[in-house]
């Protein structure tokens, strides 16, 4: 048995924490590569290092005054090595830092980089830099043949690794970061080159609930879900992982378990291409707010196909990706996400006015779209409409659906006024 844990940054966010992590790990002998995010939250009063290392950064850009913030930064680190007693030179690796501080991938990738630094020392593992086994190209895309090479290399030669999450490098050795959240990819790079049993991604909270225990009282927790099923949630808002975490796991099935690190005896969420239970007919419900319907008449005369490939072009020119396309015979609305096309709205409308074949441009805005997500709806007929029943009884209009024939999800859209309320509802109707 061979387990990857990642540790996120509200894992370790002081020295206690520390502690508490590394009782979870001695408690598996199997645990033998850990991932870590940066420094986390103690508390709601404090700040992330990896945001007080992007602001640091802006600071440096601006050429504004930084010394404060470094030494916010720094505090965090020095406070953990002396409560644990800790060998690493943390002035040398401030200065280190101080001679490269004007490349912000650089600077902060060494919130994660400290981390692991010091979690490796306190767990007596090697320490294996990032920017040594994660290799991008020079297009920022990861090269995951040699990234898979340079793993096994070094963790063949070694038992027990700590690797920084987050980051990794150019061929020329520069430092590339990952979207946040990336520490959860980099742990299942990890699994993948080393072919792991499982992958346990430690967090502060006992799995996936339902739904939002922002939005819904007590919402029931997801003890099994498929990989589709996650992604379609983590994807419509829910964010206890990054969305692309399961894409080196997915196709050889390595199970990724969500576990809590104040909670580590709870089974938590189990993630595997097939789950067994066939009882839940709806697995998760997920959403965002603040979109915009961008919607289009047609000429009667002119074929759709050919006016869809031409909105497309015009939104593929803006670099405005799109969430969904409902269509009717003569008309038809492309959803976009509201701050990734605000800027360009205008411009937009009026390339699309061009096209004589186009007789009419509206806006909707203000929408949110809500994911129900559930392999098992497929066996149900009627979901849909109930769905709808739930609304109406509620008051809340429609604006827009959209369901594929695998019926994995169901999507709808509402005001975002409602947004709350329309989730409870098919919370409460559905799940409860």
């Amino acid at each position: 048995m061979l387990v990857v844990c990642k540790f996120g940054g509200s894992s370790v966010s002081n020295f206690d924490r520390f502690r508490q992590v590394k009782k979870i790990i001695e408690k598996d002998e199997n645990r033998k590569v850990v991932v870590f995010s940066a420094l986390g939250k103690v508390d709601q009063e404090d700040n992330k290092i990896t945001d007080l290392l992007y602001l640091l950064s802006a600071h440096v850009k601006y050429k504004v005054n930084y010394d404060a913030i470094l030494s916010k930064v720094k505090e965090r680190f020095y406070e953990i090595k002396e409560k644990l007693n800790l060998k690493i030179d943390l002035e040398k690796e401030f200065e280190t830092i101080i001679e490269n501080i004007d490349s912000e991938d650089y600077l902060v990738s060494r919130g994660e980089y400290l981390t692991s630094l010091m979690m490796a020392e306190y767990l007596g593992y090697k320490f294996i830099d990032a920017k040594d086994i994660i290799r991008f190209f020079y297009d920022g895309k990861i090269d995951f043949a040699e990234t898979y090479k340079l793993i096994n290399e070094k963790y063949n030669k070694l038992d027990k690794i700590v690797v920084p999450g987050f980051y990794g490098a150019y061929p020329n050795g520069d430092i590339k970061l990952l979207s946040r959240g990336g520490s959860d990819i980099t742990g299942a790079i990890l699994s993948r080159a080393i072919n792991a049993d499982r992958y346990e991604n430690f967090t502060d909270v006992d799995g996936f609930y339902v739904a939002s225990p922002k939005i819904v009282d007590n919402p029931k927790m997801i003890g099994e879900i498929t990989y589709d099923e996650l992604r379609e949630l983590s994807y419509m808002g829910a964010s206890v992982i990054h969305e692309e975490t399961i894409l080196p796991i997915q196709d050889v099935n390595i199970p990724l378990y969500i576990k809590n690190t104040f909670n580590p005896d709870k089974t938590g969420t189990i993630i595997t291409k097939d789950a067994s239970n066939k009882d839940e007919i709806v697995t998760g419900i997920a959403g965002k707010k603040d979109f915009i319907a961008i919607n289009i008449v047609k000429n009667k005369f002119s074929t759709k196909l050919e006016i869809i490939d031409y909105v497309l072009n015009v939104l593929k020119k803006y670099r405005v990706p799109i969430e969904s396309i409902p269509t009717s015979i003569d008309s038809f609305s492309i959803v976009v996400e509201e701050k990734l096309v605000k800027k360009h709205i205008y411009d937009i409308i009026s390339d699309l006015k061009t096209n004589e074949d186009i007789i009419d441009v509206s806006l909707d805005d203000s929408l949110a779209l809500i994911a129900i997500v559930g392999r098992n709806m497929v066996y149900k007929p009627g979901i849909s409409a109930k769905i709808f029943s739930l609304l109406g009884k509620n008051g809340i209009n429609i604006k827009l659906i959209s369901q594929n024939t695998k019926e994995i999800s169901i999507i709808i859209g509402v005001q975002n006024k409602d947004f709350e309320n329309a989730i409870k509802a098919i919370y409460d109707g559905i799940v409860k």
